[in-house]
């Protein structure tokens, strides 16, 4: 694989499995030096192990995205360190499912700061450090729950929603200063979380699955190529997009049978 990423330096949330760690491991094959945060040590460890033995540069911080003190302190630690920062990935999510008149406003403030006002700090604090350097590229991770409604999942798709418009502004505010900024919009994908859920209700995930327009779940590397290719300068006239990664589930219209 073409190491066309050599010499930048990239920052990605929730990067020890799932999405993230995909993301982050395609990074390092390209040449990238990475740096994951996420909540679990143990997890982190084992992340940055399997990169690190397929030769990648890796370093891997234990953080939660909600302490935005420490969030903003990362980034602007590896811009030290480094002497740069060029890509970060908004990827870190919090999800509550439960109906409206049971979700609690707790859980519904938790999903807001994980999926949009970590974005937000996180977004703040790169633009700084790519405005100096005269280019970066930011890519946020939402949901087609974002963009299209599904019961019980008001807060997730409420801040995935926020996200993406977040998104939009800030392309326009960095476009003059070189950074781009745009979303990725998956559909249901072979995560940890997905796995779950197909062994817990199979047949529900059966036809979840079957009810995509390509009649399969997406895997994390197929997220990932999305996600660095933004990222990279073969998207250097791509900016304020949210881009469906979902096998054609968003642009699907549903008519019963």
């Amino acid at each position: 694989m073409a190491k066309d990423l050599a010499g930048k330096v990239a920052l990605v949330t929730g990067g020890s499995d799932g999405i993230g760690f995909a993301t982050a491991a395609l990074l390092a094959k390209r040449g990238a030096r990475v740096v994951i945060c996420g909540r679990r040590p143990e997890q982190l460890k084992i992340a940055r192990a399997k990169i690190a033995d397929d030769g990648g540069e890796i370093e891997a911080v234990a953080l939660d995205v909600t302490d935005f003190a420490a969030f903003e302190a990362l980034i602007e630690g590896i811009a030290a360190r480094h002497g740069q920062l060029d890509m970060l990935v908004n990827n870190a999510m919090s999800t509550h499912y439960a109906p409206i008149a049971r979700l609690k406003l707790d859980h519904w403030r938790k999903d807001f700061a994980v999926n949009a006002e970590a974005v937000f700090v996180g977004t703040k604090a790169a633009m700084k450090v790519m405005a100096a350097q005269g280019k970066g590229s930011i890519v946020n991770i939402s949901s087609t729950t974002a963009i299209r409604a599904m019961a019980n999942y008001s807060s997730y798709s409420a801040s995935k929603a926020a996200m993406i418009q977040f998104t939009a502004v800030a392309a326009m505010e960095g476009a003059r200063q070189g950074i781009r900024v745009n979303a990725i919009v998956p559909g249901q994908v072979n995560t940890a979380a997905g796995l779950d859920f197909a062994a817990k209700a199979p047949e529900l995930a059966a036809r979840t699955a079957d009810a995509i327009p390509m009649g399969r779940s997406g895997e994390p590397e197929e997220l990932a190529e999305a996600i660095v290719f933004m990222l990279s300068d073969a998207a250097s006239y791509i900016t304020g997009v949210a881009l469906p990664v979902d096998g054609g589930k968003a642009a699907q219209l549903y008519i019963p049978s």
